[in-house]
């Protein structure tokens, strides 16, 4: 049946008014847009540690001594690995103003750490460098913290027994979720988890994304366990799909 333009039927306006009633009243809304914001910070973060193990040969190379790989560059590589999966149309159409705020802080995190660290990239006559993705995502997550602290935080933080930097230690709830449902044999391989929790600042809502070995991580982190990697540290016997650690994302209330 047709309804004149300008004329609600009866089932139009309860149902319009039910819509209204679920948007304000719901508590949940509030979060799930927050777990969207979580989620893009964490696609950029792995896009940008993706991208730091591929510039590995580069980075390392100890012949050459300009690499091209500047902040910019490096940056406009990360959007561009986003835009080839599908997942960079939030940093042009961000669903409000902080979520704006953290993207721009998180993509101008990886310029300035990467620019930092030109010295070290260009040097000639060494060949390890020790600027793996590892050290780079801590780097540019505390420069992050330091533009939107107040706002939000992120994390890479792992099982206790694999932590190698301390400052990557996970908090309480970190390691309760990490513990009781990422290393849980009925937990879904991949499933994030998402509360509401304090965090260092108060309130907040907290994001937990499990991470996994691929066959590249497992030249530091496979066999031999004991054995000594390139970076100096035991290899922890880790096995392809085992999981390695998780992205922790805080955003405060």
């Amino acid at each position: 049946m047709l309804i004149q333009r300008g004329v609600l039927s009866g089932f139009q306006v309860f149902g319009r008014l039910l819509v209204l009633f679920l948007l304000i009243s719901s508590p949940l809304s509030a979060n799930e847009h927050s777990l969207d914001t979580a989620l893009v910070l964490a696609d950029i973060l792995r896009a940008a540690r993706s991208e730091i193990a591929s510039q590995q040969p580069t980075i390392n190379n100890d012949l050459i001594g300009d690499k091209g790989l500047s902040g910019e560059v490096i940056q406009q590589r990360v959007i561009a690995r986003l835009q080839e999966a599908g997942k960079a149309e939030r940093l042009s159409n961000p669903a409000n103003d902080v979520e704006a705020q953290l993207i721009e802080a998180q993509l101008q995190s990886i310029l300035e750490i990467i620019d930092e660290n030109q010295p070290l990239i260009n040097k000639e006559g060494i060949g390890f460098k020790g600027f793996v993705p590892a050290v780079f995502a801590q780097l540019t997550n505390e420069r992050f913290g330091e533009k939107v602290g107040t706002i939000a935080e992120i994390k890479v933080t792992a099982p206790i027994e694999l932590v190698r930097n301390r400052k990557a230690r996970p908090d309480k709830w970190e390691r309760n979720v990490i513990e009781t449902r990422f290393k849980s044999e009925t937990w879904s391989k991949g499933q994030l988890y998402s509360d509401e929790a304090e965090g260092k600042n108060g309130s907040a809502f907290r994001v937990m994304v499990p991470e996994y070995y691929g066959d590249a991580c497992l030249a530091c982190h496979g066999g031999p366990k004991g054995e000594v990697d390139v970076t100096g540290y035991p290899k922890e016997g880790g096995q392809a799909g085992d999981l390695g650690g998780s992205i922790s994302i805080t955003l405060y209330k």
